[in-house]
C-alpha cells in the first residue's frame, strides 16, 4: 500500500512539474520589459560586423517567451518586415514571443551600397549576430521564412541548425531552376494573347514600363502573388519599400526573369541534412510548386507538410486560417514535444 501511494505521488509530482513547465507566460510577463530605461515599443538596432564594415539592422520584438522565439525572415531579396505584419494578430495571444526583422539593406535598416554584401552566406552571418544579440538559443530560436526568407531560412539550417528549435519554409522550393521551370508552367497556362505581350516588352527589357508592370500585377501577381485585392496595406507598403537594387542582383529583373545571383541555387539534394523539427508549407495558386513542398517535407529528417488550399504565395493573407493555424499547431507540437515528422 505504500509503495502504491509513493508511486501515486509520484507521479502527480512529475505531472505537477511537467505542467508547471509547459505553463504560457502571463499576460503581465509576456508584456515586462526587457531593456531598461525608455521604452521603445520592442524596436532595437542590431549592429553586424561585415567584411566591408559595421551596420545596423532593424528589429522588433513583441512579447516575451522564454521557451518560443520566432524569428521572421522576408522575402524579396531586399523586401521589408511589413507583409509579416499578420502575424501580429495570431502569435502574440498564443503567447509566442516574435520579431520582425529587416534585412541589411531593407528599407527600415542601413541600406550600403557596396554590391559584394548581396550573398547568400553574407545573409547567413548576418542572421546569426541578430540571433547572438536577441538571445535567441535551441531551447527557444524558432525560424519563419518565406519566399527569399525561405532560401535564408534553408542555408541558416545547414549552417547552424544546432542553435534552432524548429524550421518553417514558406513558399520557396529547394531549387530556383525548379521554381523557373514550375514558373513557366503557370505562364503557359495564360492566355496566348496576353503571354506574347509580355514577351514583348521583355525580349526589349522594358520591364519597368507601366504597361508591363500593369499586366504583371493584375494577370499574375493577383492570381499567385496574393489573391486579396485590393492587396493589403502591409503587403502594399512593403512593395513599395523594396530595395529594387538589391533585388534585381539577386533574383533578377522580373518573376518571368530570374537572372541574378540566385539563378543556379540549388540545395534540393542536400535536405535530408536537416534533422531540426522542420514544416513545409505550400499553396494551391503559390509561384511554388506546392508538390515540390510536399516533396521536400519528405527530404528533411523531420519534416511535416501544410497545404493552404485557397492560398497563393502569400499564403498569411489569402488562405489566412488554414496557414496560421498549421504554423501555430507545429510550433505547439515542437515545444511540447508531440511532433512527429512523417515520412
Amino acid at each position: 500500500m505504500k509503495k502504491l501511494l509513493y508511486l501515486l505521488l509520484a507521479g502527480v509530482a512529475v505531472c505537477f512539474a511537467s505542467c508547471k513547465q509547459s505553463k504560457s507566460p502571463t499576460v503581465a510577463e509576456y508584456f515586462a520589459p526587457v531593456d531598461s530605461g525608455v521604452q521603445v515599443a520592442g524596436i532595437k538596432m542590431v549592429t553586424i560586423e561585415t567584411p566591408v564594415g559595421k551596420f545596423k539592422v532593424w528589429t522588433k520584438r513583441i512579447g516575451t517567451n522564454p521557451k518560443i522565439k520566432i524569428l521572421l525572415l522576408h522575402g524579396g531579396p531586399a523586401m521589408t518586415h511589413e507583409y509579416l505584419e499578420c502575424f501580429e494578430s495570431f502569435f502574440p495571444k498564443e503567447g509566442f514571443e516574435m520579431i520582425e526583422y529587416d534585412q541589411l539593406g531593407s528599407f527600415y535598416s542601413d541600406q550600403p551600397r557596396d554590391s559584394s554584401l548581396w550573398t547568400t552566406p553574407r545573409f547567413v552571418e548576418e542572421v546569426e549576430q541578430v540571433r547572438k544579440a536577441l538571445n535567441l538559443d535551441k531551447s527557444n530560436f524558432y525560424l519563419l521564412g518565406n519566399s527569399w526568407g525561405g532560401i535564408l531560412a534553408m542555408e541558416y539550417a545547414f549552417k547552424y541548425q544546432s542553435n534552432l528549435k524548429g524550421l518553417i519554409i514558406c513558399n520557396m522550393m529547394a531549387s530556383m531552376p525548379a521554381y523557373e521551370k514550375y514558373n513557366g508552367v503557370l505562364r503557359s497556362k495564360m492566355r496566348k494573347s496576353l503571354v506574347d505581350s509580355l514577351q514583348h516588352y521583355e525580349d526589349k527589357g522594358l520591364y519597368k514600363d507601366t504597361t508591363y508592370q500593369r499586366l504583371v500585377i493584375t494577370e499574375y501577381y493577383n492570381q499567385h502573388l496574393c489573391r486579396i485585392v485590393p492587396w493589403p496595406d502591409p503587403v502594399n507598403r512593403a512593395f513599395n519599400h523594396v530595395n529594387e537594387q538589391i533585388y534585381v542582383m539577386m533574383q533578377g529583373p522580373s518573376e518571368f526573369k530570374t537572372g541574378g545571383r540566385l539563378l543556379k541555387w540549388d540545395r534540393s539534394k542536400d535536405l535530408g541534412q536537416i534533422t531540426v523539427p522542420t514544416l513545409m508549407e505550400g499553396a494551391k495558386y503559390d509561384t511554388m510548386d506546392p508538390e515540390y513542398m510536399k516533396w521536400m517535407s519528405t527530404q528533411v529528417q523531420q519534416g511535416n507538410y501544410l497545404y493552404c488550399p485557397n492560398g497563393s504565395h502569400l499564403s498569411m493573407w489569402d488562405d489566412q486560417k488554414v496557414f496560421m493555424d498549421g504554423v501555430i499547431k507545429f510550433i505547439k507540437s515542437v515545444d511540447d514535444g508531440s511532433f512527429k515528422g512523417v515520412k
